[in-house]
């Protein structure tokens, strides 16, 4: 993919949002001519959604992020719904970091880790460095507190880190790399929520038929009966998909 392709841009509920035919395409995009572009990568589902609404800051903050991009199956399907000849695919956000993860094993990208267990940190840069060669140049784990952020951010820029990722969970992943960001803006951040946990093994995503078929979330669901209450604040999404109020 040349650096001149343009790539299409979707609005749901006010948010911008990147759209791609497939993770082949966006992992392309986001690596031009053995040069990794910088910014933040933020995944989209209708929970994002309705949070920035409920919430100014996180709103602006996911106006800032410069790839937006749709990790869930609903918000692809209200693309779609809103813009028919829309060639989008979802996207999931752990896929899309392992893709990155074999992409910069292979170019010799310079990866920063920041979030998770320490226990789990430490077996996600093993994993990833025996399994793709991966050039970890510098960890930490998601204990940390606030007073210690400046210290880490000046670890990163030192560390010449180019691919920042993050798992702390939304919304204080984003809130931290937008910040760093702002120390250090020559990185791709990317916020990745537990896919250190899955990577090692911790956590067990669905069966490949259940994601393609865009039944993830209910598969987390049945493991998980405690997300319930969280699925139900999702009807306020799905009347607004209903209704084309997209």
């Amino acid at each position: 993919m040349s650096a001149s392709v343009t790539v299409p841009k979707y609005q749901i509920r006010g948010l911008t949002l990147s759209g791609f035919a497939d993770m082949a395409q966006f992992v392309d995009y986001l690596n031009q001519q053995g040069e990794l572009k910088k910014g933040t990568l933020v995944a989209i589902n209708a929970e994002k959604v309705l949070t920035a609404e409920a919430n100014p800051a996180i709103y602006q903050l996911l106006t800032e992020a410069e790839y937006n991009y749709a990790d869930g199956i609903s918000i692809v399907r209200s693309i779609r719904k809103k813009y028919p000849q829309a060639k989008v695919s979802r996207i999931a956000g752990a896929d899309l970091w392992e893709a990155l993860m074999e992409r910069a094993g292979r170019e010799g990208t310079p990866v920063f880790l920041v979030g998770g267990r320490p226990e789990i940190l430490a077996q996600t840069a093993d994993k990833l460095c025996k399994q793709w060669n991966v050039n970890i140049v510098g960890s930490q784990d998601g204990f940390f507190t606030s007073g210690e952020r400046d210290a880490l951010f000046a670890r990163i820029k030192a560390s010449g880190a180019r691919l920042v990722t993050v798992a702390m969970g939304s919304p204080r992943q984003e809130i931290l790399m937008q910040a760093c960001k702002a120390v250090y803006p020559d990185a791709l951040y990317m916020g990745v929520g537990g896919t250190y946990d899955v990577f090692t093994g911790q956590v067990k995503r669905a069966p490949k038929i259940w994601q393609n078929m865009g039944l993830e979330w209910l598969y987390r669901l049945i493991l998980q009966p405690s997300r319930l209450k969280r699925q139900f604040s999702l009807l306020k999404y799905l009347n607004y998909h209903w209704r084309g109020d997209l």
